[in-house]
């Protein structure tokens, strides 16, 4: 006896042996999708794994770049405070030895 199975009992369990899906008469162009050769399906499952297992190195790296990124900010910004910090300090300075030198020449 040669049954084919129907969806809610097929003859086998096993994806590969399968029929492939056929859209009917019924059914627009196109509704259907594609027949894939068992090969295609391993090799398109095969891909998805891998760049499944690529994400989180993927993420990692842009955390990575974002936070030396932000390393970067800060020390620039460290140093800007700094800068300003110095150039206060020397108009200061400056402004004492010119009252010096003027309270000198006034004498």
């Amino acid at each position: 006896m040669s049954a084919t199975g129907t969806i809610d009992r097929p003859l086998t369990h096993d994806p590969q042996k399968q029929a492939p899906m056929t859209s009917s008469a019924s059914e627009p162009a196109g509704s259907a999708t594609p027949v894939f050769s068992p090969a295609a399906a391993y090799t398109a499952r095969q891909n998805r794994t891998r760049e499944m297992q690529l994400i989180p190195e993927a993420l990692a790296r842009a955390h990575m770049h974002e936070r030396l990124r932000e390393a970067d900010a800060e020390r620039q910004a460290v140093r800007l405070v700094a800068a300003r910090r110095m150039q206060r300090r020397a108009e200061r300075v400056s402004l004492r030895a010119r009252r010096a030198l003027a309270m000198a020449v006034m004498h």
